[in-house]
Formats: C-alpha cells, sequence, structure tokens
C-alpha cells in the first residue's frame, strides 16, 4: 500500500514523500515535486514489487546526488584525456545538478525529477534574451548520465542510470560551412602574410588532414615521421591513437618547419614568444586577423575541419573512409556530409547497374 505525504519547507517548496510498504517486502519511498509523479511512482513501484523487477539498493539511500558528483569531480573527472578547458565546462555544468537536486537521496533522483530539470535548463537564458541551445543542454544531461554511469557500474550506489529513461532534446542538424576554392586562396594568401610565424602552417594543417585545433597544438615532433609520411595522435577526442596522412605541401611546410625548429620545445607549435617550453601558441588575434584580411564571414576554425571533410567528399571519399580520416567512431557525425558526394554515390550505382544489366 503506498502513501503521499506533503511536505513544505522552509523556502515554501512543496514535495511529496511517497512511501510503498508491501507485506513481507522491504519498505520503499521516493520525494517528488509533482504530485501525479508520485502517484505514478508509487504505482509502477508496487507493480514491480509485485512482480519481482524492483530491486532499490541500499547505497542508493545512504548517498546524495551532491556526494556522487563530488566523488566523480575527485576521482574521475581529472583521469579523463579531456581538455582543461573541457573539464572546467564540466565541472561547472555537474555543480550545476548539484544547486538544483544535490540534496536528494539517489533513490529519490528519478527520472521525472531529471525531466524537470531539462526542462528548466532549456528555459533559462544564459545572457539576457538568449535561452541555452539544444546541444548545451544535451551536454550538461551528459556529464550527469556519465557520473550516474560510473555509480553505478563502479561504485555500486545504483542498480541503474535514471538518465537512461529521459529523452535528450533534439539537437539541430550539424554545421556544414567550408571554404569555396576562391575563400580558401584568400585566406591562406592572408595566413602567410601573417606575422605569426605558425598561422599558415596550422592552417594548411587543419585543411590537408581535418585535424583538429587541440590536436595540431599538442603535436610533438617525435610524433612525426616525414620518411613515412604520417602523424600520430595520441591525444584525441575519443581518446584513441590515429594515424594521419601527411602528404604534399602540407609535408613540405612541415618539414621546412623542423629544419628551423625551436630546440628549446618538443612542441612542434611552441609559444615563440615566451619561449615557455611546454607551452602552446596563441592563434586567436592573428586568426581573426586574417579572417577579416581575407574577407571571409561567418567562419570557425573548426570550420576548416568541416572544409577538409567537405573537399574529401567531394573528390570521391566515402563517409565511411571521411569518418577513419576525421577519427569518428560511428558515421553519424559525417553524414551532413553526404549531399556533397551525391556525384560520387551516382557513379557507384552506375556501374553497378551496367554490370548486372549489361
Amino acid at each position: 500500500m503506498a502513501v503521499i505525504e506533503k511536505r513544505t519547507n522552509s523556502d515554501g517548496e512543496t514535495t511529496f514523500r511517497v512511501k510503498v510498504r508491501l507485506k513481507g517486502k522491504p519498505s520503499e519511498s521516493a520525494t517528488f515535486r509533482r504530485i501525479t509523479d508520485a502517484k505514478k511512482w508509487a504505482i509502477q513501484t508496487e507493480a514491480d514489487i509485485r512482480d519481482g523487477r524492483h530491486f532499490k539498493t541500499s547505497q542508493a539511500k545512504k548517498h546524495t546526488l551532491t556526494q556522487l558528483i563530488d566523488r566523480y569531480i575527485k576521482d574521475v573527472l581529472p583521469n579523463k584525456t579531456s581538455s582543461q578547458k573541457v573539464m572546467v565546462t564540466q565541472k561547472k555544468q555537474l555543480e550545476w545538478w548539484k544547486s538544483e537536486i544535490g540534496d536528494y537521496l539517489l533513490a529519490d533522483v528519478t527520472p521525472a525529477l531529471i525531466v524537470e530539470c531539462r526542462d528548466k535548463l532549456s528555459g533559462g537564458e544564459i545572457r539576457k534574451g538568449v535561452k541555452r541551445s539544444p546541444a548545451t543542454v544535451v551536454r550538461y544531461m551528459a556529464a550527469l548520465s556519465h557520473a550516474f554511469t560510473i555509480a553505478a557500474k563502479e561504485w555500486m550506489w545504483l542498480d541503474d542510470s535514471p538518465m537512461r529513461k529521459v529523452t535528450k532534446p533534439k539537437e539541430p542538424r550539424g554545421r556544414v560551412r567550408f571554404l569555396s576554392d576562391d575563400e580558401r586562396q584568400r585566406l591562406l594568401q592572408a595566413c602567410q602574410k601573417s606575422n605569426h610565424p605558425y598561422l599558415y602552417i596550422v592552417v594548411v594543417l587543419a585543411l590537408a588532414t581535418g585535424m583538429r585545433l587541440g590536436e595540431i597544438l599538442k603535436m610533438r615532433w617525435e610524433d612525426v615521421n616525414f620518411e613515412k609520411g604520417y602523424i600520430i595522435l595520441h591525444e584525441t577526442k575519443n581518446s584513441e591513437r590515429r594515424r594521419i596522412p601527411l602528404v604534399d605541401h602540407a609535408h613540405k611546410v612541415l618539414q621546412a618547419l623542423h629544419k628551423n625548429r625551436n630546440i628549446v620545445s618538443s612542441l612542434v607549435f611552441p609559444d615563440f614568444r615566451k619561449r615557455i617550453a611546454d607551452k602552446v601558441f596563441d592563434h586567436r588575434t592573428a586568426w581573426l586577423n586574417a579572417l577579416e584580411k581575407a574577407k571571409i564571414l561567418d567562419f570557425k576554425f573548426h570550420d576548416l575541419r568541416h572544409s577538409a571533410a567537405s573537399y574529401l567528399a567531394m573528390n570521391g571519399a566515402s563517409l565511411a573512409e571521411i569518418a577513419e580520416v576525421l577519427g569518428h567512431k560511428t558515421l553519424q557525425m559525417v553524414k551532413r556530409y553526404a549531399h556533397l558526394s551525391e556525384a560520387h554515390t551516382s557513379k557507384v550505382v552506375a556501374s553497378m547497374n551496367a554490370k548486372i544489366f549489361g
């Protein structure tokens, strides 16, 4: 039998505490902000207990979400291969969840409660008149989801993550902004004229290989094999080593830099002003100046990666080949370039038809 108790705290917030007691079974309880969610949970829990499907761990009743997040930030986050900037962002996202529902016991953090927070995130403003994008909300949810997964699989604080039953906001289709032939020529010329000694080479590498900016800036000379023509990336977004072909013009400009390299640092692109061995150079000002001189609008550095992928598609590369070059584990991320390879697809279909129909 379920009993629902209405509670009001000192801040005037109303919650509903549900207790489910069945003869011969341990009692279960949970707290909700809405009476409808409380009733729904009571009915489902009673049914699950009767059918032997309810296994709420005792640990979930001993630990709060704040304790889970604090342990995750202390023990897990520092060991991830993400950049420092990404880790700072994830910590900020987790702290938001703490501020909203951190006092709840893990047993009481239900999908319905998370949905309320998700909707609050979606409606919140990052600055006046500008709401959080669906992509940002998804990142907040992903940060919490991984923390729950670790707590369930490794710490045994939960049977399963409540995030599994929460729908993520639909993100807009991925951006595909790539340089036209004329834009590419103007940009490369502007980069060549830049006072920054590395800008042109960095942009050439991004266009020639599709590497991310972070991957380029972390390159060390020992990772570059000029003889066999490849670069080995040890730190990538998906935490897997990746071998990048180094050919033609990119090979030539990088080899020329190697002959005049900074012997103080093993980094390919160290900070040339401060002469600090393991500090990478700051490209932002030089990059923005080059865009302005080249008269290129609505273009970000990451769009060089999109440009490389688009050029591959337009030159007949399959989606699987593009995914391999870019380092994507699935084809989902490269489907945005599918329309650019339609001509290649038509040739493949035409070739097949010619063979089977004569």
